[in-house]
């Protein structure tokens, strides 16, 4: 019997490219520290708050998203709604600008990290979604200790 995680993941980028590369090293990543990656795709803010029903783990955000429609929703825009859908949604902003300034205002509006579009972006994804999900089950096995006491 395997102890295999399932985590959905929202992957939202105007870059087509970057979207199939992101989904596809999610997907050969499974069993990544006992996790498996269900991965959807969205080329926009829009799509993705159409979408939230199907209630992501995770949500790897773009914070520019004006590639494809000019008067669509900004990253920022969309963090706004998918945390007034649900506030408990870890949202991973993804961007090519290396401003602390965009990352600050990122992490105000309440996104759960900032990561910068390079070579070495999978990788630090992969820490951090496994970082949230290590820090969730702990909370939760805290929580069932405390309410035992």
């Amino acid at each position: 019997m395997s102890n295999i995680e399932k985590i959905k993941i929202f992957l939202v980028d105007d870059d087509a490219v970057l979207l199939k590369a992101l989904e596809i090293d999610f997907l050969h990543h499974v069993e990544l520290n006992n996790l498996e990656f269900i991965v959807e795709t969205y080329s926009t803010g829009e799509k993705c708050i159409e979408y939230l029903s199907n209630n992501p783990d995770v949500i790897i955000l773009d914070y520019h998203l004006d590639g494809i429609e000019k008067n669509a929703m900004n990253g920022m825009e969309t963090l706004d709604k998918i945390k007034e859908f649900n506030q408990n949604i870890p949202v991973i902003m993804l961007s090519s600008q290396d401003k602390i300034d965009v990352a600050v205002n990122c992490m105000h509006h309440k996104a759960s990290d900032y990561v910068i579009k390079s070579e070495t972006a999978f990788l630090r994804l992969q820490k951090i979604i496994t970082t949230i999900f290590l820090h969730q089950k702990m909370q939760k096995e805290l929580s069932w200790y405390m309410d035992k006491m």
